[in-house]
């Protein structure tokens, strides 16, 4: 099972998610949960923006392609359609957001990972898709979707049932305090100095009142010292 704010290579994630995840949006993943890429780096193609202490990701939807046809993508419309007349992935994310508005389905399940810089990504773990609209960026109109961070939900109940049910919420680590943690600890776990399998670890646990907001409340751990600290836990 993935496990929230874990460091993970690009490679990984394509073989956790059994595809080659060229696109940024990835509806429902054979049959399943979809799958975001997202990034609120400066120089990001998309104004994606994490909101209420890491509780909410807006995350916005894509352009066309560039193409010979669309030479500059940011001066039209994100589509809804494709040319035949089937949905764009932001038409498929849209109208699963407001079927669940209209209260005709529960949530769908979306899977989010985060890239922090060239060749490290984060796992920011599971989201309830809640919302779409569109909306001027003062050139064209754009999606915006509403995602909302959920606890971990097992991969099997996951492919179960892409609607699986959540109810309680959490935070993910802001991007800020991630790169903030990775600079400081050098890139290496604090309690044996391994590179591989790392995470991004709440000193206080957040379900004791640890923050997210404050790099001292956050390190760098292997997987394994994360699970024997996880293990002592009461």
């Amino acid at each position: 099972m993935a496990a929230d704010n874990e460091i993970i290579s690009y490679f990984d994630m394509c073989q956790r998610e059994r595809t080659s995840l060229q696109r940024g949006m990835n509806f429902r993943l054979h049959g399943g949960h979809s799958v975001v890429l997202m990034s609120v780096r400066p120089n990001s193609p998309y104004q994606d923006e994490v909101q209420e202490n890491g509780a909410v990701l807006i995350y916005e939807g894509h352009d066309h392609p560039k193409t010979a046809s669309t030479p500059q993508p940011k001066t039209l419309d994100q589509p809804e359609f494709l040319p035949g007349g089937g949905p764009t992935e932001n038409g498929k994310f849209h109208h699963a957001a407001q079927a669940f508005k209209a209260g005709e389905k529960a949530p769908d399940l979306i899977r989010v990972y985060e890239k922090l810089r060239k060749g490290i990504w984060g796992y920011n773990g599971y989201f309830h898709l809640v919302d779409s609209w569109r909306e001027s960026d003062g050139t064209r109109n754009v999606f915006k979707f509403r995602l909302e961070a959920i606890e971990e939900v097992t991969d099997a109940a996951a492919a179960v049932d892409p609607a699986f049910r959540i109810t309680k919420h959490r935070r993910i680590i802001p991007t800020h305090v991630k790169l903030e943690v990775w600079k400081r600890d050098k890139g290496v776990c604090t309690k044996c100095g391994s590179a591989d399998e790392l995470h991004f670890d709440h000193i206080l646990p957040y379900s004791k009142g640890g923050t997210s907001l404050k790099s001292e409340n956050v390190q760098l751990l292997c997987a394994r010292h994360n699970l024997e600290k996880s293990a002592k836990i009461e």
